[in-house]
């Protein structure tokens, strides 16, 4: 008997931690060894009692092309689960953050070769800014950075486990990352950026 019709027969109430753990199990698109919740894109569950569910997402980045895709899959496995009514909310404040990210889905992101975000993302608003002000603030934060007030993330290769790398290029093979390689291994990484 699958999830739906279990349901269906015990008139079971679903609960939100049910629903968190269903989930746990929708894969990222882009990267299918993390899931949804763990990428930290799920920001809320609430299920009336009625049983429909209202589940609130927050894209990694405003345009993220992957969010449609996402939304579908939630969908679909509330739905394969018996949830016959699921409102889908997309919350743009306060954006996405890598901070969201939970520490097994960054351990997942290390297994899959992918090198995870290095550092938590850094409060600008007490910093420096450059001479024009708010225009200018790449390089009040380049300068932020040479004088040390912001520290260049280590990026540990996934591969080795050396912090000896440099960054090739700030892209990567999506948006969200940047292309490193090892100066030890000589392998090739992506780098899941700090956001």
């Amino acid at each position: 008997m699958n999830a739906a019709a279990a349901v269906a027969a015990t008139g079971a109430a679903v609960t939100a931690e049910q629903v968190w753990a269903w989930l746990a199990e929708v894969a990222d698109p882009e990267i299918p060894v993390i899931s949804v919740v763990d990428l930290g894109i799920v920001r809320d569950v609430a299920v009336a009692e009625g049983g429909a569910c209202t589940v609130t997402i927050t894209p990694t980045y405003s345009g993220c092309p992957a969010m449609q895709v996402i939304a579908d899959a939630v969908t679909d496995a509330l739905r394969e689960r018996g949830i016959a009514q699921v409102d889908l909310r997309t919350q743009l404040s306060p954006a996405w953050t890598t901070d969201w990210m939970s520490e097994e889905g960054k351990a997942k992101l290390k297994g899959y070769g992918i090198a995870p975000p290095a550092q938590q993302v850094v409060d600008i608003s007490g910093l420096r800014r450059g001479a024009s002000g708010t225009a200018d603030l790449a390089a009040g934060l380049r300068a932020n950075i040479k004088r040390g007030a912001i520290a260049r993330p280590k990026v540990v290769c996934p591969h080795c486990g050396s912090s000896h790398t440099e960054n090739t290029s700030q892209f990567g093979s999506t948006p969200c990352k940047a292309l490193y390689k090892c100066l030890d291994c000589r392998e090739p990484f992506d780098y899941f950026k700090c956001h």
